[in-house]
């Protein structure tokens, strides 16, 4: 593997490969490691080289989707079964409280990029490199760069597997997927079930709150 393609090799890192390997799919997994390797190439190209932590960066990067797992597939949207599964998994490796919230939010919000935009750059690289391998992404990196990366960690069809695990959470448990967000969103193009109005929905916070 090319220098560009190296990965982190410290215990904790070792420790989240093996744990995502034995949880999820091949093309769930390599979409995280390319997360990891286009965040950091496009971080690089606006001056972040050295300016985060990588190790968290790296944790956050391949635990990302670990919500769409059959071990991840808890009762709430799938980015906080997520963050809720890694962040016990790094408790349990040892990780300090203050660490293991930076990879949290890392996982929380990656399918927010404008919010994980404002956090701390490990946050935001997450975001960035997710989108980047499912978006214009790859279009958005050197084509030589985007080809090896491929072919060390190939595609899959991930973009049908990430579909499919989504939408078949929220098919099996549809408070997965609440209106407006990332799994409501294909839950509805999926379904064609309307979504609540603004009257719809005030209303019930008023039942709820009354």
């Amino acid at each position: 593997m090319t220098s560009s393609l190296r990965l982190p090799r410290t215990p904790l890192a070792d420790a989240a490969t093996a744990f995502v390997r034995e949880l999820a799919s091949p093309a769930i997994f390599h979409h995280s490691v390319r997360t990891y390797l286009y965040g950091r190439f496009l971080g690089q190209q606006v001056g972040m080289d050295g300016d985060y932590d990588d190790e968290l960066f790296y944790l956050g990067a391949v635990l990302h989707d670990i919500g769409l797992t059959d071990r991840g597939d808890g009762e709430q949207r799938f980015e906080l079964d997520g963050a809720d599964l890694a962040a016990n998994h790094l408790r349990e490796q040892g990780l300090s409280e203050d660490r293991v919230e930076v990879v949290w939010d890392a996982i929380a919000l990656h399918t927010s990029p404008d919010l994980a935009a404002r956090k701390r750059p490990e946050i935001a690289l997450v975001s960035v490199g997710a989108g980047a391998d499912l978006g214009g992404g790859p279009a958005a990196l050197p084509e030589s760069f985007a080809e090896l990366t491929g072919q060390q960690f190939p595609r899959l069809d991930v973009t049908t597997a990430l579909y499919d695990a989504i939408v078949g959470q929220a098919k099996r448990r549809p408070e997965k997927a609440p209106p407006f967000t990332l799994p409501g969103a294909l839950l509805q193009q999926e379904t064609g079930v309307a979504w609540p109005t603004w009257s719809d929905l005030t209303t019930e916070l008023g039942r709820s709150v009354g």
